[in-house]
């Protein structure tokens, strides 16, 4: 041990560090709290890394000599003591070094930038986002400034960011258990009758007014018609909606994301929550502007911060939509809660990521040119932000929208250079789309073209076979979906009946996985087209109900496919036997859509006969 004066910070701490060693040895330091505070009245601002570096230096030369020294096990011991308080004193700097840092820079912004600089601190899209427990201390520093400084504002701030923070507290425990209140009740599909919702649950557990109006507003599924309250909504109360929202996203997202992949909860929910949460913002910053409140600027900033984290997921649904909503609002709104707010944004890669996510979801609407539009903005904003897994994406969107639209020439045209590109980025996803693409729309352009021969069909199926093997490898569910389901239609179109249930069936499955309901409820539609192919009645009519059914609770145009098969079978079969085959069926639907789904059948087919009538 040296005990040498100490000349410099290096010769002071591997002094400091041998005399806490000498003195643990001696058994006059009994608790690890005496370590951690012997290094902060020790440790110098600034000097940290070379006192980690001393440290550092001892615990190697001690464990050198583990082998040789009686007492090396001992001293390494207290070394590691040392360690674990070393650590904990840097994570606290660190905190404290944000929060300062953080109250800088709202004290620097001029006051009526100071809503937008706090909302910049708590960005979660920051390299280091600050934790409850951080936000509670730069709480804590806004009021001492308020009251130093006699700055009323800054008192709001750290009021509205405290309420938050306790108002979350508060409903925390109740974040998910609206979901299973209601046996049998349905969840994820917006707009069914029977959907549970954690608005109503959340407007009793809060006290403040704004967000108990907001919640029982929500609940009602009045979207936010109480216009009349936001001219008088202040900073404080403002505030600590956005950390009351906040958490509930935070929250959500984290529990559906450990839940199993499935339609119900999982992926598809931890997805949605994020378009959920961006379109409140979205309509709550119209509001807020109709009502001339400067606090609408706010909103608008806090939509495209959930935007932006939305767009940075790994598993962000480049080839799928998000239908499934807890809000009670139905698939059309997503556009219309996002439409004002997208069009403000400038080209960025978060935009053209959340672009083909709508598009493809007004593809399912039947909407093609609207959707054709947003992957051609999608397109060409990917291109310059150097996206090159969305560009991909979407020339695949629109060779998809094209064959919906029976211009097979250019759906082809579009697959090719999503394919060529593909290949020279090694994007193996987009290859697997595109492949599927190609050889769905080569299939249906012979088949338009009524060309007989044999090799151009096999042809094609080659490339949609290629395509699904790969995404089989990729192990990627929402590739092996669509090129599933692609497969499965075009034998279906070739009346290869017995092959294309196998494939449509896989389709099924991994619709499943991914949570995509449109393909979903596609591969259902298509099931009941081939069984009819093979005059197989009973599951015709199961396999059309349900596909029936579930594209219609998305708004899907395609739902009236089903509706139209299952009319034709009641015309030929009669109606008594009609019902006789879906009673037998009975016990296959309701697992898959409810009771109050089964029931809802024959009002369905009501509607269709009345709009063909």
């Amino acid at each position: 041990m040296t005990n040498s004066t100490p000349d410099s910070p290096r010769d002071r701490y591997f002094d400091v560090i041998d005399r806490l060693v000498e003195t643990t040895l001696q058994g006059k330091i009994r608790s690890k709290e005496q370590v951690y505070q012997r290094l902060v009245r020790e440790i110098r601002s600034g000097t940290g890394e070379i006192f980690e570096r001393c440290l550092a230096d001892r615990i190697a030369s001690t464990e050198a000599q583990l082998d040789t020294k009686i007492k090396a096990s001992r001293i390494l011991k207290a070394l590691q003591t040392i360690e674990t308080q070393w650590q904990r004193w840097q994570q606290e700097n660190q905190d404290n070094a944000a929060i300062s840092t953080a109250t800088v820079q709202i004290l620097n912004a001029e006051p009526d930038d100071r809503l937008t600089a706090i909302l910049q601190v708590l960005d979660p899209n920051q390299a280091r986002a600050l934790n409850s427990e951080q936000i509670r201390q730069l709480a804590r520093s806004l009021q001492a400034q308020a009251q130093t400084r006699n700055d009323r504002q800054l008192g709001q701030l750290a009021r509205g960011l405290t309420q938050g923070l306790d108002a979350f507290a508060g409903i925390e425990g109740d974040l998910i258990s609206w979901i299973y209140k209601g046996a049998g009740a349905s969840l994820g599909f917006g707009g069914a009758a029977a959907a549970r919702e954690p608005w109503a649950t959340w407007a009793k557990k809060v006290s403040s007014y704004f967000p108990q109006q907001l919640f029982a507003s929500l609940a009602r599924d009045r979207g936010l018609e109480d216009g009349a309250i936001y001219g008088d909504v202040s900073v404080e109360a403002w505030l600590e909606l956005v950390l009351l929202l906040k958490g509930l996203q935070r929250g959500l997202v984290a529990w559906f994301d450990k839940q199993p992949y499935d339609v119900k909860m999982g992926k598809q929910l931890s997805l949605s929550t994020y378009l959920i949460f961006a379109g409140i913002w979205g309509r709550l910053s119209e509001a807020f502007e109709a009502a001339g409140s400067p606090l609408g600027g706010g909103c608008f900033q806090m939509m495209l911060q959930i935007l932006r984290t939305f767009a940075q997921r790994d598993d962000f649904p480049l080839y799928g939509g998000v239908f499934a909503s807890f809000s009670g609002d139905r698939l059309e709104n997503t556009w219309e809660y996002l439409a004002l707010p997208l069009r403000q944004v400038e080209g960025t890669q978060e935009k053209a990521r959340v672009l083909t996510l709508l598009g493809y979801s007004q593809k399912a609407l039947g909407n093609y040119d609207r959707a054709a539009a947003f992957h051609r903005e999608a397109l060409e904003i990917s291109r310059t932000a150097d996206d090159r897994p969305c560009e991909i994406a979407s020339l695949n969107h629109l060779s998809r929208i094209y064959a919906a639209q029976k211009e097979y020439r250019e759906a082809i045209g579009y697959a090719q250079r999503a394919l060529i590109l593909a290949r020279q980025v090694g994007d193996r996803a987009g290859e697997a789309n595109a492949l599927a693409n190609f050889g769905y729309s080569e299939v249906f352009s012979a088949h338009q073209l009524e060309q007989m021969e044999p090799q151009v069909y096999e042809r094609a199926i080659e490339y949609l076979q290629q395509g699904l093997e790969l995404s089989q490898r990729l192990q990627d569910s929402q590739s092996k979906a669509l090129c599933s389901n692609s497969l499965g239609i075009a034998c279906v179109i070739l009346s290869r009946f017995s092959t294309a249930i196998e494939h449509l069936l896989q389709g099924l499955e991994a619709a499943r996985h991914s949570g995509d309901l449109y393909l979903r409820g596609l591969n259902f539609a298509y099931l009941a087209e081939a069984y009819y192919g093979l005059q197989n009645i009973e599951k015709a009519i199961a396999f059309g109900c349900l596909g029936m059914y579930l594209l219609e609770q998305i708004d899907s145009v395609e739902w009236r496919q089903s509706a139209g098969l299952l009319s034709i079978v009641r015309g030929q079969i009669g109606d008594d036997k009609f019902q006789d085959f879906l009673g037998r069926a009975r016990a296959k639907i309701i697992p898959e859509i409810g009771v109050d789904g089964f029931d809802y059948l024959d009002e369905l087919l009501t509607k269709y006969q009345n709009e063909t009538n």
